[in-house]
């Protein structure tokens, strides 16, 4: 199922995304950056996966929306994150993007599955999301965006959620103690940790008593 699909009919005790969230969909997506400081270092990677919601009310991850990053001049790099991503800057299919045509990649879809389920914003989704907030809201005020579906500041945190469910806030152990496999060399990667921490959220959020 595509996010451009239509709403599937609900079944009369099920609540629509529109109202299981207040009004909010909620949107998973991790980034992949030039390091910590969101105020200094750039944005190198991005992906974003809306969660979508079946007849019965079950929550499942959407389709993947991801864009490589031109770093945004007068940003830096700090080589020792790039030793963690494995990200080459140079590589010849990096086919990187310039910040604002990322964000256009990415809120397009966001915004459709929004019009989809009657939802008036999206809400990130990020194990630690605020780190992932804060980059992406800063990229969105390099390129004056006015058209940014995320809420400014609130967030559903995957490190809490498993906590909570697991006892366990490293995101690799969690997806493992949600009963998912994780491969450690795909790790690192924006659509691969996001496609994880969609499937942790959906696993977390229909166990929840409705």
């Amino acid at each position: 199922m595509s996010e451009t699909s239509e709403t599937p009919p609900l079944a009369a005790d099920v609540i629509p995304m529109s109202r299981r969230f207040r009004g909010f969909l909620p949107v998973v997506v991790d980034v992949e950056t030039g390091g910590f400081d969101w105020n200094r270092h750039a944005l190198l990677e991005i992906a974003a996966v809306p969660i979508e919601m079946d007849e019965n009310g079950i929550l499942f991850p959407g389709q993947t929306a991801s864009a490589h990053v031109i770093p945004a001049p007068g940003t830096e790099i700090d080589p020792r994150s790039l030793e963690v991503t494995g990200i080459i800057l140079d590589h010849p299919f990096r086919l990187a993007k310039p910040e604002r045509e990322a964000l256009d990649h990415i809120f397009t879809p966001v915004r459709a599955a929004m019009k989809k389920y009657g939802c008036q914003r999206a809400i990130l989704v990020g194990h630690n999301a605020h780190f992932d907030l804060s980059f992406l809201n800063a990229t969105v005020a390099r390129v004056d965006h006015k058209r940014n579906p995320f809420h400014p500041f609130s967030v559903f945190d995957t490190v809490t959620l498993a906590g909570i469910a697991y006892g366990q806030t490293v995101l690799a152990r969690a997806v493992q103690a949600a009963g998912f496999e994780w491969d450690a060399e795909e790790a690192h990667s924006a659509v691969y940790d996001t496609e994880q921490t969609a499937k942790l959220f959906c696993k977390i959020a229909n166990a929840w008593p409705r």
